[in-house]
């Protein structure tokens, strides 16, 4: 499970940046490369944090923490180079190095640009120069389905105490409500990273929140969390939405009232044929969306206010009938459902269906899945060690009014948006394999026992997988969390080093003996760990050059760096992807993000790892069981150096 530390009132940190390596690729031999040419930013300095009671307990150090720094152009086309040399042909990589000379050079773009970059991250009104860029390119902007493209899920761990939809549903309502309250009430205690604070601001589009599809680029809406009228959960059952209120007359529902409120919207809604599903609307590719969401605007008055009560509600919970049993059944049902009983536009849906099995959805655009990790771990914490209040029995529950169908009018035009929606996600769906491996041989406890990050030893495994099937390493995308910094979200970690190339090159290779493989094994080891300390603290080079792209005048072409094939193949990101991990969770995944990709979620556990593995019929399976074999391979070689009482 996540465990948040307390922190001190008032403490310093320093937060280093990159070193250059003792080899490094050089690239100041010319007259021409003058290193000061190309930009500086401040040398970090011990960063002190210090409490605002304003902010609440949640929010004490927002304003402390420090803001996302700007890397030299000398330190990121350094990174950045190294980064691409395992990546192409020495030829292809020579001629790389003179684009990159030419773009920090004095005579090249690199230093108007990076002058521009260090004066928006100066601007004392801009708290983070990537944010806005970030969240309009990544997810506002993006114009393809937001499932199965952007949106991730978790699954749960069954709960043997309640078995039924009613009585999971209603725990999991209580549980995320108590959650919700300590956000409402700032008293969540914040994230810490090596005991330094991390940025909560993202925590405020958890609940009663909603992205809205709109022309060439959706916009978020947030609404009180603390109004009365937005006090409500929406709950679907065979396509029909409900409105339930989880407060009345001043009063959090009881767990026994939500269960029999939930039971009588399975019932009503049982009782009725299987509705038209609005909520596939929320399933098409962005711009069609939008002309849903303004032809049901159009089709009758009322579904205006229907629209508004689903965006203002708390979260949405949806009962489906189904009854996924398998690790890839759940995986499924989670990711993406039937495209109807869902509305994929709300930042959280939990999910139960008939045979009690429970999950959740997370809409990605403006809060990534640390937070909602989070959410979810703390409430099947609490439920399963009952340190939840579900207030009084069933015996004094309140004789509540009946939960209200939110029933829109629907237009034939509409009809036939929403058949279009639904053909549209089945076709969508059919092109994606989804594949789990949940590996049971051993998990982060044994990987210690070989003086290794746990994080570094699974990525290599995903080297090592991917060169066995393919004969090469890829273009590799790990998540590193910027949360240290004001509205910080992510950086890459380039995990395709050259060490990382050198160790698979040797692997299998018989005539390299052990103590050579260990040792080229734990060099990419440590040069993952590093490389992911430094974008965790800001210094990756992928965001930078993406600030600096984004400064380019419209309408002027493009530096070389940006349209140099290698910069192309080094951003397609073959494999992607990201570790969450709780001890509560049986599932947790998303997509691929290339065509000839995979996607690659993971959770790391005290005696066990999970990869749920996603691609567009790429052979999903088997890439899910070579990196179960690489795994054990690795393992096997590092016990050669153990002790016999300390081996597997």
């Amino acid at each position: 499970m996540i465990h948040i530390r307390s922190s001190p009132r008032v403490y310093s940190a320093t937060i280093s940046k990159m070193t250059v390596p003792a080899r490094p690729i050089r690239l100041f031999g010319s007259a021409s490369m003058n290193p000061a040419a190309a930009g500086t930013a401040a040398k970090p300095k011990e960063h002190m944090y210090v409490e605002d009671p304003k902010g609440g307990r949640m929010l004490r150090f927002q304003e402390s923490l420090p803001r996302l720094p700007v890397p030299t152009l000398h330190e990121t086309a350094e990174r950045y180079l190294r980064s691409v040399r395992p990546l192409v042909s020495q030829d292809q990589f020579n001629s790389t190095i003179k684009v990159v000379q030419k773009f920090i050079s004095n005579q090249g773009d690199g230093p108007v640009l990076q002058k521009k970059l260090l004066a928006k991250a100066a601007d004392p009104n801009v708290k983070n120069w990537v944010y806005d860029w970030w969240n309009d390119a990544a997810y506002l902007t993006y114009r393809d389905p937001v499932v199965p493209y952007v949106s991730y899920f978790y699954g749960h761990k069954d709960d043997k105490l309640r078995t039924t939809p009613a009585s999971r549903g209603a725990a999991i309502v209580t549980a995320a409500l108590e959650f919700k309250n300590l956000i409402d009430t700032n008293k969540l205690e914040p994230e810490y990273l090596k005991n330094k604070p991390m940025c909560m601001d993202s925590y405020k589009w958890m609940f009663n929140a909603s992205r809205v599809a709109a022309p060439q680029k959706d916009h978020p809406v947030k609404f009180s969390s603390v109004a009365p009228e937005n006090k409500n959960v929406i709950v679907i059952r065979k396509n029909r939405l409900y409105l339930l209120p989880h407060e009345v007359d001043g009063v959090q529902l009881s767990t026994a009232e939500l269960e029999i409120q939930i039971r009588k919207i399975m019932e009503t809604a049982d009782a009725q044929p299987m509705a038209l599903p609005v909520g596939a609307i929320t399933s098409a590719n962005r711009d069609k969306g939008a002309d849903y969401r303004q032809n049901l605007l159009a089709s009758d008055p009322i579904n205006a206010d229907l629209l508004a009560k689903i965006e203002a509600a708390s979260f949405v919970l949806a009962l489906d009938d189904a009854t996924p049993s398998s690790y890839n059944q759940r995986a499924r049902q989670f990711w993406h459902g039937d495209g109807a009983n869902r509305w994929y536009d709300k930042p959280c849906q939990f999910i139960v269906c008939s045979n009690g099995v429970s999950g959740f959805m997370g809409e990605h655009s403006m809060m990534d899945g640390t937070p909602t990790c989070r959410l979810n771990d703390y409430v099947c914490d609490v439920i399963v060690n009952n340190k939840v209040d579900h207030g009084p029995s069933a015996a004094s529950a309140r004789n509540l009014s009946e939960p209200i169908e939110l029933k829109f009018v629907i237009s034939d035009a509409m009809k036939a948006d929403i058949k279009e929606a639904q053909d549209d996600f089945a076709a969508v769906i059919a092109l994606h394999e989804l594949d789990v491996n949940a590996f049971r041989t051993f998990g982060k406890n044994t990987i210690k026992k070989f003086k290794t990050s746990p994080d570094a030893f699974v990525q290599m495994s995903f080297q090592l997988a991917y060169y066995r099937l393919y004969g090469r390493i890829p273009a590799t995308y790990e998540s590193a969390t910027t949360r240290l910094y004001q509205l910080g979200r992510t950086e890459v970690c380039r995990s395709a080093t050259s060490e990382a190339l050198a160790y698979v090159q040797a692997f299998d290779d018989p005539a390299v003996d052990n103590s050579k493989k260990i040792a080229l094994l734990r060099a990419a080891l440590a040069a993952h760990t590093k490389y992911i300390g430094d974008a965790t603290a800001g210094y990756g080079c992928d965001r930078h050059l993406f600030g600096l792209k984004n400064l380019v005048e419209k309408g002027a072409p493009l530096p070389e760096i940006f349209t140099d094939k290698t910069y192309g193949y080094s951003t397609t990101w073959i494999l992607s992807t990201s570790q969450l991990s709780s001890e509560y969770f049986n599932a947790y995944g998303w997509s691929q993000v290339t065509d000839e990709g995979y996607g690659i979620a993971y959770m790391i556990n005290g005696n066990s790892l999970q990869f749920n593995v996603v691609s567009k019929h790429k052979d999903s399976p088997g890439m899910a069981a070579a990196i179960g074999r690489a795994l054990t391979d690795m393992a096997e070689l590092f016990e050669t150096e153990l002790p016999a009482k300390a081996k597997l």
